[in-house]
């Protein structure tokens, strides 16, 4: 049964606002900074007021590369 009226983010309810995945900003040229309607050029973790969260910006973690193992680790 789902929750009515109650919104549920992506990745939890504590994000950490930041540009770099706010609806309004879109990066530069380079792709080193954040364009932003109402405050100019900044940096990808600059937050204001403004911050709208878009979780489709959201760039996931690499995944740990798993270590190789021998037949001779399960030995005993």
């Amino acid at each position: 049964m789902a929750l009515m009226g109650k919104k549920h983010r992506l990745f939890g309810e504590s994000v950490e606002p930041a540009c770099e995945y706010c609806e309004l900003g879109s990066p530069n040229s380079e792709g080193n900074m954040i364009l932003c309607p109402h405050k100019g050029i900044v940096a990808p973790y600059f937050r204001c007021r403004r911050f709208q969260y878009a979780p489709l910006k959201r760039v996931p973690r690499r995944r740990r590369r798993l270590p190789r193992f021998n037949p001779e680790d399960f030995e005993i």
